[in-house]
């Protein structure tokens, strides 16, 4: 146990850490409960670092000082389209950093891109400890296919910064195939698209047993859901500037409204054939009255918002199966990776395509993270249960007179691979050479990325022709670039291994690990506190029959064995557990499991009430109204009550006590997030609670309802 190794999907939108532990796969939920959490990052006014779901929870209440979709931008120069795209859409400030590096300003510090992704691989290590209850600083990471040498190298410093020890790193799709085949004596042709947050790839493998060989890889490294939002934006922006003639875009905390609107939009679509959007008070209007807006969302017209990404999607598969030699028909099947792919648009447009219904016996959103625990597990064991034969995604090149270059290794090569090619110097009597290393497709210089460059001199002088350079290049597993230039005739040798392509040079990289950024990272697990402001975007599916009228809580992190009595359940020994009916709570035995189901704690078989335990309970919100149709109670959508509905609303059971603006609960903060009630008629917490004069200690109730993943649950 002491070398356990854990795999991680570092995500664009949200990351996944899983462990493989004697052929058992397990992904590890955070402190909620949750088995991905959101790749966002919140520098507060002190100085302290969240990440996760409590950091999503201020894209919009403060916009400026939070960093998402930052793997858009990994390893990335300052001039290149993709970072001024990123720069329109995005809040917080994008700046030039040393060797036109992309670097990220927030308050009055400047992170480079590794540094924000050690910070999101930093919660990902806590979370992996707490779980195991060991150190977890092994890990095989992924990445999108189609990543280049520069974003590699970026990611291989996250992880150092994060104190990580990084055993590979694992292309995403084939971590995907690794999960949906290993152990299961396959032998399958497989196309895995691989749709995620920020980009996009498509991987073709022969599985042979347990040997996964990659036949070739595309992609395109800024495309993903991320865009599929940008459209939903733009429409709701482009409708309102012509209705109001106000330019959303130009204000930081409407254009993280819209984000947030389209994103949950784009969620529910994938359950429902229309959603309603509604984003109370978006702006304030010159006349100082605030603006809304109010509108529908079909899933048709979601679609038709998206074609041209997805034939660019389909475009990228082309190049993938002529590389491999393959057709569409002689797949033996799909496998669909990344959250986007749970869109039923993206679904029916692969169908269509691969003449084939996708695999549906895979997790879109755990199945890399599973991948790269198979693999982590393989590699840290003396007895290697499976081999895996990948490509280099993109051609190799060297700059060569003339602003041309000239491939030595060709793309889709198995690695490791090693390769010489001879030059000769463009000039009589040349005392040294400037070698630049590209990687792309183009015989244009301006058309690839530039890796890194070093000079090579020392060699004997000669006319043009007469001196001979060879150039080996070498990529090793993890598709990291090393080059060696030799003179033919003394053997004078110069190597460098491109180490300046994530933007951080060794001083840099010194500085960054003395400062320790990624031990600013608060990893106390605790729930997102409520912030008392604009009422939320309310995103919910047009409902087709009654609506929903409960929520389920977060997941309880308890151990069955170890659960001797209800009251084990609650973090707090003075806190007494209350039964919401006249039946007594009881376990059947010490160790009994019959309250848990599907990971929730829920009471059922010794318990015939219908109700669910919300934990953990930490930092307790009071709920009170300040005065009659105050709506601060409503923090963030999650839960659903119609407003034809009596204003129920769902709690955990607690304590309650009387005060003279009304009752102070014991809740957890999401409870009622985002509850459809009249605000104007609230006059107090009991109308809430039921509570009254003659019952002021009356409980939150459910309606004996609950409520799935699909429906909205938490």
């Amino acid at each position: 146990m002491a070398n356990i190794a854990v795999g991680i999907d570092l995500g664009t939108s949200n990351s996944c850490v899983a462990v493989s532990q004697r052929g058992r796969v397990d992904v590890l939920p955070n402190a909620f409960g949750e088995s991905t959490t959101a790749s966002v990052v919140n520098i507060g006014e002190d100085g302290s670092i969240t990440v996760g779901n409590a950091a999503k929870a201020n894209i919009i209440h403060d916009p400026l000082n939070t960093i998402y979709s930052s793997k858009r931008l990994i390893g990335r120069y300052f001039f290149s389209d993709e970072v001024k795209k990123a720069q329109a859409v995005c809040s917080y400030e994008i700046v030039e950093g040393e060797g036109k590096s992309v670097r990220i300003k927030v308050r009055d510090e400047v992170f480079s891109l590794p540094e924000v992704g050690a910070m999101i691989l930093r919660e990902l290590k806590s979370i992996a400890e707490s779980r195991l209850g060991q150190p977890a600083a092994r890990a095989v990471l992924t990445v999108p296919a189609y990543f280049n040498d520069n974003q590699r190298q970026a990611t291989k410093d996250a992880a150092r910064i994060a104190g990580m020890e990084v055993l590979r790193i694992l292309n995403e799709p084939t971590a995907a195939a690794l999960a949906y085949g290993f152990g299961r004596g396959l032998n399958q042709r497989v196309a895995v698209y691989d749709l995620g947050g920020g980009t996009f790839d498509i991987s073709v493998l022969e599985i042979g047993e347990d040997v996964f060989e990659v036949l070739a890889t595309a992609g395109d490294t800024f495309l993903g859901g991320d865009d599929f939002d940008d459209r939903v934006i733009d429409l709701l922006a482009d409708e309102f500037m012509q209705r109001e003639g106000i330019n959303l875009r130009n204000d930081a905390f409407a254009l993280e409204k819209l984000k947030v609107a389209a994103e949950d939009a784009k969620k529910a679509l994938s359950l429902e054939d229309e959603v309603d959007i509604r984003i109370p008070d978006v702006i304030v209007g010159p006349d100082g009255n605030p603006r809304s807006i109010e509108r529908k969302l079909a899933a048709q017209e979601f679609g038709s918002l998206l074609t041209d990404l997805l034939q660019r999607s389909f475009k990228v598969c082309d190049e993938a199966l002529q590389q491999a030699g393959v057709v569409a028909r002689d797949l033996d099947g799909v496998i669909l990776v990344g959250g986007p792919t749970r869109l039923p648009v993206i679904r029916q447009a692969v169908r269509e395509y691969f003449q084939q219904e996708p695999l549906a016996d895979v997790d879109p959103d755990e199945v890399v993270a599973m991948g790269a625990a198979i693999h982590a597990e393989s590699l840290s064991s003396e007895d290697t249960e499976s081999f895996l034969l990948d490509v280099t995604p993109l051609s190799l090149q060297i700059g060569v007179a003339g602003g041309l270059t000239e491939p030595v290794i060709e793309r889709n090569t198995p690695v490791p691979i090693e390769q010489t090619r001879a030059f000769t110097t463009f000039k009589d009597h040349q005392e040294s050479v400037a070698i630049r290393v590209y990687q792309g497709e183009s015989r244009e210089i301006a058309e690839n990325e530039l890796l890194g460059q070093f000079e090579f001199g020392g060699f004997q002088t000669g006319r043009r022709d007469e001196v001979e350079i060879d150039v080996t290049f070498a990529i090793d597993t993890d598709g990291i670039v090393s080059v060696t230039a030799k003179d033919r005739r003394t053997g004078q040798e110069a190597s460098t291994r491109i180490t300046l392509s994530s933007g951080l040079s060794d001083s840099e990289m010194s500085d960054i690990l003395e400062r320790g950024v990624a031990d600013r990272v608060d990893t106390t697990h605790r729930p997102a506190p409520v912030v008392e402001a604009d009422p939320p975007v309310a995103v919910e599916p047009t409902p087709t029959a009654d609506p929903p009228v409960a929520v389920v809580a977060s997941t309880a992190a308890v151990e069955a064995p170890e659960l001797d009595e209800l009251d084990d359940l609650l973090p707090d020994p003075d806190l007494e557990m209350v039964p919401l009916s006249d039946d007594d709570l009881e376990l059947e035995a010490p160790g009994d499991s019959s309250f848990f189901e599907k990971g929730e704690v829920e009471l059922t078989a010794a318990a015939p009430i219908e109700t669910v335990i919300p934990a953990p309970l930490e930092a307790p919100v009071a709920a009170t109204v300040e005065e009659p149709g105050d709506a601060s109670q409503a923090t963030t959508a999650v839960a659903f009550i119609g407003a034809d509905t009596a204003p129920e609303a769902v709690g955990p059971a607690g304590d309650v006590a009387s005060e003279d603006d009304g009752i102070d609960l014991l809740l957890d903060e999401d409870m009622i997030a985002g509850a459809e009630l009249d605000f104007d008629d609230l006059e107090s917490v009991e109308d809430l609670t039921g509570a009254s004069d003659e019952d002021p200690e009356a409980l939150f109730e459910l309606d004996g309802r609950e409520l799935s993943d699909d429906d909205g649950g938490a």
